[in-house]
């Protein structure tokens, strides 16, 4: 059985799903509260932690 891959997002598309700018994602990444992998030196976010961090934030109401 196979599972599929998660969606991975640019650093440009989290900027836009978040409406921050690229100073903010990475600070998140720096901070772990996004997970991030390098592919080829390219920082990938996966679009799951994109939305964890979404509800974490929406739980603690900030």
């Amino acid at each position: 059985m196979t599972t599929a891959a998660p969606e991975l997002l640019t650093v440009p598309e989290v900027m836009a799903s978040l409406k921050v700018g690229r100073t903010k994602v990475y600070d998140l990444i720096r901070t772990h509260r996004l997970v991030s992998i390098k592919v080829d030196g390219c920082r990938r976010i996966p679009a799951d932690s994109v939305g964890d961090f979404i509800c974490g934030q929406i739980e603690r109401g900030a």
